[in-house]
């Protein structure tokens, strides 16, 4: 097998983890250049947080990526890890915690890959002070849809990709190894939950906690209702306030109700960072594992938001919830499963409007701000201004437009000079699509470094179902 050159890379000695990795690259490139050009092609992935369930191409070709799942190296001095694009934030978190380490941002869900955060985007209650994964990323080999295996910075040759690659969804390349910033924690976080009746104060705790020179390590919120908001404020500590309860929320307690009922908790930083997954924020309600005597047989192993994923992706390839619901009688539903940028002083105006006409409760809440002058162009923020993702994921009664309730959001989101993630289903044209999402500085790198047109490109992939 002759030597995959790495166009752009700075050599450096390599350990034996390293030698691993850069062997299997050396394969999977082979393995990609040899697939016929014409064909589609797709990564072996174990898992998926996409909410698009359309049909896979039809002769598509799947390349393995089972070696690209690991952590190649943590370097506890210089406070960055090499991790492969395919490795799973559970198993990162679990390779840099011994290190008294985590990644600036954890996305709340296990099995969210960094190569799948970084190219897709991805949130979490560090996002206030430290953005979105991306941001911590200081270079990324990317096996480009032309074949080519490049390093791409903030700084070199290939700086201009390294720019694209945040939300464009594997059209330029897929992420291999990428170097990231890692931040200190502490064993515990202690959280204050703060109750408000209405949205505009919400609003305004949001914005005065989630200062980014402010106090607080972790900042989100949940809405359970017009009149009941909460915002969680966390803080790093090292041991519990004398007395205080350790919580688990792994076994029978369920973390969002916690906020009703517990105004100040502590978790350790591990079950800090994975409080949302056990059951995939609130919504493992719908398979009744919130009910204490399912609960109790239902086997923890399986108490995950994969598993609970795996069974909508089912539910939505053999549409057997609305088969049931024509069965007795009751309107088919619509899935409502979205992530949208506001900018914060516009949160209460949107929260009234999705509760009118939408009406899915409750409703996660979390600030964000770009870490600095730097901005990305396929999702395009402006520096300096405070966000808040709201992330509503559920199902309502189809209405007279079968996407009656997506569309609205969709509109509600460009009303209040909004963004909305590409995860789930999309249903803006074509030519509004490219206004919003910076068609003409994608074309631009699509056609550096994709000038066959191997993979489809980003407006096909989310929104034309390829």
């Amino acid at each position: 097998m002759g030597t995959i050159e790495r166009v752009g890379a700075v050599p450096a000695a390599r350990s034996e983890a390293r030698r691993r990795h850069d062997v299997t690259v050396e394969e999977l490139v082979h393995a990609y250049r040899a697939v016929p050009a014409g064909t589609p092609v797709r990564l072996g992935k174990r898992t998926s947080n996409l909410f698009r369930f359309g049909a896979h191409t039809a002769g598509s070709v799947l390349l393995d990526t089972s070696g690209l799942a690991g952590v190649i190296e943590v370097d506890r001095a210089a406070r960055t890890a090499d991790v492969q694009g395919m490795c799973t934030y559970e198993d990162l978190v679990a390779a840099t915690l011994p290190h008294g380490l985590m990644p600036l941002v954890v996305p709340q869900l296990k099995t969210i890959t960094l190569g799948g955060a970084v190219t897709g985007l991805g949130i979490e209650s560090t996002s206030f002070r430290h953005g979105l994964p991306h941001e911590s990323v200081l270079e990324m080999d990317v096996l480009t849809p032309g074949g080519e295996l490049v390093t791409a910075a903030p700084d070199n040759e290939h700086a201009d990709l390294f720019s694209a690659f945040a939300n464009s969804y594997g059209t330029l390349g897929y992420a291999l190894r990428l170097r990231i910033e890692l931040l200190p924690v502490k064993p515990y976080v202690k959280l204050t939950h703060h109750r408000f009746r209405t949205a505009e104060e919400a609003t305004a705790a949001l914005a005065e906690f989630a200062r980014p020179d402010g106090p607080a390590d972790f900042v989100d919120g949940t809405v359970f209702s017009a009149d009941e908001h909460y915002v969680s404020v966390g803080r790093f500590v090292d041991a519990p306030t004398p007395g205080a309860q350790v919580s688990d929320y792994t076994g029978m307690d369920v973390f969002y109700r916690s906020l009703q009922r517990r105004p100040v908790d502590h978790l350790t930083v591990h079950d800090y960072l994975w409080r949302w997954d056990t059951d995939w924020f609130w919504c493992s309600r719908a398979f009744g594992v919130q009910v204490p005597a399912l609960r109790r047989v239902w086997p923890k192993r399986y108490r995950r938001s994969d598993v609970y994923r795996r069974l909508v992706a089912l539910d939505q390839r053999y549409q057997a919830s609305n088969t049931v619901r024509r069965a007795l009688g009751r309107p088919e539903e619509e899935m409502v499963i979205q992530d949208v940028e506001i900018p914060t002083p516009r949160l209460p105006e949107f929260l009234a409007a999705f509760h009118s006409h939408v009406g899915i409760a409750p409703v996660w809440l979390c600030p964000l701000q770009l870490r600095g002058e730097r901005t990305w162009p396929l999702y395009p923020m402006e520096p300096h201004t405070p966000y808040v993702n709201v992330g509503f994921w559920s199902s309502v009664p189809v209405g007279a437009d079968r996407e009656e309730h997506n569309r609205f959001v969709e509109k509600l989101v460009a009303d209040l000079d909004g963004h909305k993630s590409l995860y789930s289903t999309v249903h803006y044209g074509e030519t509004e699509f490219w206004e919003r999402y910076n068609g003409a500085a994608y074309r631009a790198v699509k056609e550096r470094y994709d000038p066959a047109g191997r993979v489809p490109d980003l407006y096909t992939k989310v929104g034309g179902g390829a």
